[in-house]
């Protein structure tokens, strides 16, 4: 079904827009990395977090990590990760599928500076093996999205 709500975000609101999906898993980073052919920073990942009361979904490129100091100083309290009912209790999408597209309910939605670094990146699409591919500009368009500055990025892996 979560496929399926995805794919109805798009035939809705971008129809110029495909879902992809893979024969392998892409629930992980590297896995959705090495799936669809890009660099794992290029992977957009959607953190879903609880700030008091507060359900929210924090999309950011696939090497950054929540920075809670200032995640406490734009959200206004400490974030928690939601554990895997929760997300999808408040998604519909699993683990590892989870994306700001086809919610049943809207949600908050907070896109992370550092996928401004990127002309193109690639969030799931709702299933463990699916995606898109979207400008970072675009994808806050379609989710009403707010940028913010919540994470720190991973230091550069040296060249082997």
């Amino acid at each position: 079904m979560s496929l399926e709500s995805v794919r109805a975000f798009f035939a809705a609101n971008a129809p110029d827009i495909t879902v992809m999906e893979s024969p392998q898993s892409s629930a992980t980073v590297a896995l959705a990395a090495e799936a669809f052919g890009v660099t794992p920073d290029r992977i957009a990942k959607t953190l879903s977090l609880r700030v008091g009361d507060r359900v929210m979904l924090v999309v950011t490129c696939g090497t950054a990590r929540l920075d809670n100091r200032k995640a406490r100083a734009v959200f206004g309290g400490k974030p928690r990760m939601l554990n895997a009912e929760e997300v999808v209790a408040a998604t519909s999408h699993p683990v590892g599928g989870v994306c700001p597209f086809g919610l049943p309910t809207a949600l908050p939605v907070y896109c992370n500076i550092s996928l401004r670094a990127f002309d193109e990146v690639v969030p799931a699409a709702g299933a463990t093996n699916s995606a898109v591919r979207i400008t970072p500009e675009r994808m806050a368009a379609l989710t009403a999205a707010e940028w913010v500055d919540v994470c720190e990025l991973a230091p550069p892996v040296p060249a082997g």
